[in-house]
């Protein structure tokens, strides 16, 4: 475990840095992968994480190996009502507290991944005088982003369609969102895994395979759709189908009751390599890593955007697929069991429609940009490094 080996305070001259990300998946999962790039450049770095007690991050940092320091802060949310008036006091206590971390880890640099903990991260970085980088991971940026981005020059950029709505984009660089290093060797070996992956699975032979899942908690409204549409498939008689719906861990014992033999819960997937060689359709929200993930593995998608989402932002990212034909898009409200049916009964039945969405997803640079992002911040640290660090295979 690579945190694990990570002491309180690391000797001069050994690369430190502290990755702010915190609240969910799409924030973490980027900033596990930045991390793990960066110690291929520099195994014996010092990497450590800046997070809250609320999130994933509690749970995820650890079981990755890595050190958790947690700041108090509390949401860039409207809906925090009169609340909202504590965020400039909240923020400026987890600044103070993330330079007390900078300081102690002897961090040469901050990154701020998005979520709870990114401005702080980049805030401290700040009152610490030391260099900051910001990644945004949406095509419409965050709160926490849009406030760190003011505080360095130093920015990257998952789309770049996200620019024109973070202070100073112009400046920024668009290196893509990074992936854990089996999704970004996937692409390249998608087809060599699928029968291993589809039994692994237990998908049947022959049967096309349906992935149903809402991120890393779940999503209720494509739970209960998926158990609608498993339901009509199982009145059909359908074999040549199946059905695995990630719930995340509260839905999981109500959901598997309800499901038929023809299809399949699980709480959480953690090989989620081998779900996108073994799926022939994943429905799932339009987080930017699910997204970038998609365009790297080139798996067609049903894209329910989470309608909440700040600034509408799962929307924008879904139509980096939909617009190049990669995924179809379908709305929050529509998602039920006979709609879901209506986009998939049609698209499983026709092998040379799939196989045209998934040539046409983009992998842009997200393969590789968990190197390109460790490269930015090595540069940053002033280390000697002259080309991108390389993913794994």
């Amino acid at each position: 475990m690579p945190g694990m080996r990570t002491p309180t305070e690391p000797p001069p001259g050994r690369l430190s840095v502290v990755i702010g990300a915190g609240g969910t998946g799409g924030h973490i999962y980027p900033g596990l992968a930045l991390a793990e790039a960066l110690l291929r450049a520099e195994p014996d770095a010092a990497i450590s994480f800046l997070g809250t007690e609320r999130g994933l991050e509690t749970r995820l940092v650890p079981e990755a190996g890595f050190r958790l320091h947690t700041v108090d802060m509390i949401p860039f949310d409207p809906a925090l009502g009169a609340r909202r008036y504590l965020l400039p006091a909240a923020l400026l206590r987890a600044g103070a507290q993330a330079r007390t971390v900078l300081r102690a880890q002897c961090a040469q640099v901050a990154v701020g991944m998005g979520g709870y903990a990114s401005a702080p991260a980049v805030l401290g970085a700040r009152m610490a005088g030391l260099p900051s980088l910001v990644h945004e991971s949406n095509a419409v940026p965050g709160r926490a982003n849009r406030f760190a981005a003011r505080l360095t020059p130093h920015l990257a950029l998952a789309f770049d369609r996200a620019r024109a709505h973070l202070p100073g984009g112009e400046r920024a660089l668009t290196v893509g969102m990074p992936v854990a290093a089996p999704l970004a060797a996937l692409g390249r070996h998608r087809g060599e895994l699928r029968d291993r992956a589809r039994h692994a699975l237990g998908v049947p032979p022959g049967a096309r395979l349906v992935l149903v899942g809402g991120g890393s908690l779940g999503a209720d409204r494509l739970t209960r759709a998926a158990v609608a549409l498993a339901g009509r498939w199982h009145r059909q008689g359908r074999t040549d189908v199946h059905l695995l719906v990630k719930t995340g861990p509260g839905a999981f014992e109500a959901t598997r009751g309800q499901l038929p033999p023809l299809a399949r819960a699980v709480p959480y997937l953690d090989r989620m390599d081998l779900a996108y060689a073994a799926a022939d359709v994943v429905v799932c929200r339009a987080g930017s890593a699910t997204v970038a993930e998609l365009a790297t593995t080139g798996v067609p998608a049903v894209l329910v955007p989470y309608p909440h989402a700040p600034g509408d932002h799962q929307t924008h990212n879904a139509r980096v697929l939909t617009d190049a034909g990669a995924a179809l898009l379908l709305p929050d409200p529509e998602t039920t069991g006979d709609r879901l049916a209506a986009l998939l009964d049609p698209l499983l039945a026709d092998p040379a429609r799939l196989a045209a969405m998934s040539a046409a997803a983009d992998p842009g640079p997200h393969a590789r940009a968990a190197g390109l992002l460790a490269h930015e911040v090595l540069r940053l640290a002033g280390r000697t490094h002259p080309t991108p660090v390389k993913e794994t295979a």
